[in-house]
């Protein structure tokens, strides 16, 4: 009973790896240097938008960007990020507040957060957080370390799970007569 329960356990705790990762790739961005990304968000078409704020932690008071009144307001906009941000759509249809950031360097690495003021609510509403990580690695190299690992996380799974198979199936030492 025990041997069926093993393997049935070392599947699970790699399907739920595999699950984990691929939600976390789903919020982060990898760029290389230089390039221009969209870091996505999208409130539900219903909400009343009367402002969107882009920000990050390490800012301090300043954000990435701040639009309101139809316009950017960069009044405490972080100087490196004048001139380099926009939203993707600036009349948000279906709810697309996505910010774009151009020509990215190893600086902007970092949480992004994504916040509306919310015009039924009166209030600001975090939407979502987007990691961005610029490096010098292309999106292949990514794909190809990603699939190694997943791979060598299958490969040491089934050795462990063969041992452990082969230590339950040796043949009981028989006492002599």
């Amino acid at each position: 009973m025990a041997l069926l329960t093993l393997p049935s356990l070392c599947w699970t705790l790699l399907f739920l790896f595999v699950v984990v990762l691929a939600a976390e790739a789903q919020n982060t961005i990898t760029a290389e240097s230089g390039q221009d990304v969209v870091l996505p968000c999208r409130v539900s078409p219903g909400k009343t938008i009367r402002a969107v704020k882009w920000s990050r932690a390490d800012l301090g008071d300043n954000y990435v960007l701040l639009y309101r009144d139809d316009q950017l307001d960069p009044e405490n906009q972080h100087p490196s990020f004048k001139k380099r941000v926009d939203l993707q759509d600036r009349q948000m249809n279906n709810g697309d507040v996505s910010l774009v950031l151009k020509n990215v360097t190893t600086a902007d690495d970092g949480s992004y957060n994504c916040n509306i003021f919310n015009g039924g609510t009166t209030s600001w509403e975090s939407i979502n957080t987007v990691s961005l990580t610029v490096s010098g690695q292309t999106a292949g190299s990514v794909g190809l370390i990603v699939g190694l690992s997943v791979s060598a996380v299958l490969l040491v799974a089934a050795g462990v799970g063969f041992l452990i198979y082969r230590k339950h199936k040796q043949p009981q030492s028989q006492d002599s007569y």
